[in-house]
């Protein structure tokens, strides 16, 4: 199968340095989300926003942005939905600069008990997908967020709200969820469906650059009909505000321990 034809090589024909430039002084932490509303209801808060960088494509261009917050400056972007243009626009932002990235949006639910905006923190991602079999060896599962899982739960902790731990299931066809797949990917062990997880995980191990990814439950497939809940972006936007800000205290936590491990 072409899938297992995984190729270790880390030079390709080609590379992002190819495309991009080096940014000085790019920020050591980036943030990114996927919603359009959210993104600008962000920009919006951070009044200190300023444009450092572009990521180009056919579709257009995507602005990076400095935004401080409590005193320290970090990356903020919003990341194309889908693995490809995600993964690709992320590897432009690596070369720019970018060490440490924390990806955040919404999923959808495979069991009924997450509610709507609850925080789900992925452990291992089903790679129901292809990108990710680029940038590592074929198997069912990648594990996720294996190095700041412990931080974000002491955000979590610290601002009290519960969460929910496991494995998301990620696919390129967000039409094709079909109920005997549904139930496939639960007896798997999946509790969420996205469309990321996997390959941004693999991609930042290839490159060795810092990952952490954390969700917000939208729509819920485990009921007999489609129930859509928040995934609009416009719907609950408070409330998703302020999940934005969790990942910006993370960021801070992040910035912490790599004081601490470079003093």
């Amino acid at each position: 199968m072409l899938l297992e034809e995984f190729d270790a090589t880390q030079n390709a024909v080609i590379n992002p340095e190819m495309i991009v430039r080096k940014i000085p002084d790019f920020p050591n932490v980036s943030v990114s989300c996927f919603s359009l509303h959210l993104f600008q209801a962000m920009l919006a808060f951070f009044e200190d926003a300023r444009e450092i960088g572009e990521v180009h494509s056919a579709d257009g261009t995507l602005a990076i942005y400095e935004v401080t917050y409590k005193g320290e400056t970090f990356a903020f972007f919003r990341s194309p939905v889908g693995e490809p243009s995600c993964v690709g626009n992320y590897e432009d932002i690596v070369a720019m600069g970018s060490k440490q990235l924390i990806l955040f949006g919404n999923c959808g639910v495979l069991d009924k008990n997450i509610e709507d905006c609850g925080i789900i923190i992925p452990t291992k991602a089903l790679r129901d997908e292809g990108l990710s079999y680029h940038y590592a060896p074929p198997s069912d599962f990648i594990d996720v967020n294996p190095e700041y899982r412990d931080l974000f739960q002491a955000v979590l902790a610290e601002f009290g709200y519960p969460y929910v731990e496991g494995v998301t299931w990620t696919t390129d066809a967000c039409y094709r969820e079909t109920r005997g797949k549904v139930e496939q990917r639960k007896k798997q062990g999946a509790i969420c469906v996205e469309m990321e997880c996997a390959g941004m995980q693999a991609m930042c191990n290839f490159r060795k650059t810092g990952f952490f990814q954390f969700l917000y439950a939208g729509d819920n497939l485990d009921h007999s009909e489609w129930q859509p809940r928040s995934l609009s972006g416009q719907v609950r936007l408070d409330d998703k505000s302020k999940i934005a800000l969790l990942a910006f205290e993370l960021g801070l936590k992040i910035k912490e321990k790599m004081r601490h491990a470079n003093p």
